[in-house]
């Protein structure tokens, strides 16, 4: 039976002959197996075996142990770890007799990379899923990945703003021990307190000379040299391009939305509590949307959105195109610089 790992714990009450751990996050793997054993131990599994189909493994070694008695007549695990994943044709026969001779005193919990689906579609995996749980321990992405960090962030009870969350998800996508580990640590540093990108971006860059959050200011005041001095110091200082991406473009959608709204007919007034823009950024925005036009900030959302694709899928950290990018917030640098595009 499929069953997503953050569902895990609903099923563990009555533990099945058998789990299968296959995929490619090494959190979700450990944190499930944790979850498994703490079940386990519960329930009288108090002895461990641990194998791995290394090169000579012997298949014998496993139906070996599923039919031996605990030395210490307590109920017993075997971990079986597969490294590609198949067990081949010894393997696949082992499984059978493990199957056909049922022992309510033993757990299998077997562990490999994640399963393409000939390998789940085999016979030999699907006897197994038939007896216990499957548990697909894929990295979250997008929508999924929100999910997760949303329940860790209520498993260590903190209070993170709107945008701390953003720039959280922005952090960590992809990594899940990562963002453990860092939920950890704003356990310990921030209890009780509201967390937000301000107190993100001190714990996890260092203090910082400079901050991305007055990188910002600069260039939508279109402080132009100040804004590439300040970048030139956050790259020396060695600031995390995702917290740098993260911050420009949560400026220029904000630009974006309060343009669309200026041309709709709405007042900036009816605007500010709606986007929590406090009292000392608002001649910011005021200046940005009165010497930038519609067209300009939509190319500066589609150059952004250009860095960010290089970087999130090919690893490119273009600090180059940052600074073209905040170059931009200067409408005459635009009108003659606008054609240039990154290149893959």
């Amino acid at each position: 039976m499929r069953v997503y790992p953050d569902q895990l714990k609903q099923h563990l009450k009555n533990l099945p002959d058998c789990f299968l751990l296959f995929g490619d996050d090494p959190w979700l793997i450990e944190n499930s197996k944790q979850q498994i054993l703490a079940a386990a131990k519960k329930q009288g599994f108090e002895e461990r075996v641990q194998l791995s189909q290394e090169t000579g493994f012997n298949w014998g070694d496993l139906t070996q142990e599923w039919q031996a008695m605990s030395l210490f007549a307590s109920r017993r695990i075997i971990e079986l770890t597969l490294p590609q994943g198949k067990p081949g044709t010894d393997g696949a026969a082992a499984f059978q007799m493990l199957l056909q001779h049922p022992n309510p005193d033993m757990l299998l919990i077997v562990q490999g990379p994640k399963a393409s689906a000939e390998q789940t579609n085999s016979k030999w995996f699907k006897s197994l899923d038939a007896k216990g749980i499957y548990l697909p321990c894929t990295t979250p992405e997008g929508k999924q990945f929100e999910r997760w960090l949303d329940s860790r962030i209520n498993h260590y009870s903190l209070s993170v703003n709107h945008d701390a969350k953003a720039m959280l998800f922005t952090l960590f996508e992809g990594n899940l021990l990562a963002a453990e580990q860092a939920m950890q640590m704003l356990q310990l540093l921030s209890p009780k307190q509201q967390i937000t990108p301000e107190q993100l971006n001190d714990y996890f860059e260092d203090q910082s000379r400079f901050s991305v959050f007055q990188l910002c200011d600069a260039i939508l005041a279109n402080h132009q040299k100040q804004a590439q001095h300040m970048l030139a110091q956050l790259q020396a200082e060695g600031t995390a391009m995702p917290i740098l991406m993260w911050a420009l473009f949560k400026e220029i959608n904000l630009l974006l939305t309060l343009k669309l709204a200026q041309l709709n007919g709405e007042h900036l007034n009816q605007l500010w509590a709606k986007h929590r823009i406090w009292d000392k950024r608002k001649p910011l925005y005021q200046a940005a949307l009165t010497r930038l036009d519609l067209d300009q900030i939509e190319h500066m959302l589609a150059f952004a959105s250009k860095l960010e694709l290089n970087l999130k899928q090919k690893g490119i950290e273009d600090w180059i195109g940052i600074s073209h990018f905040c170059i931009l917030f200067d409408p005459r640098a635009h009108n003659r610089l606008a054609h240039i595009e990154l290149t893959d």
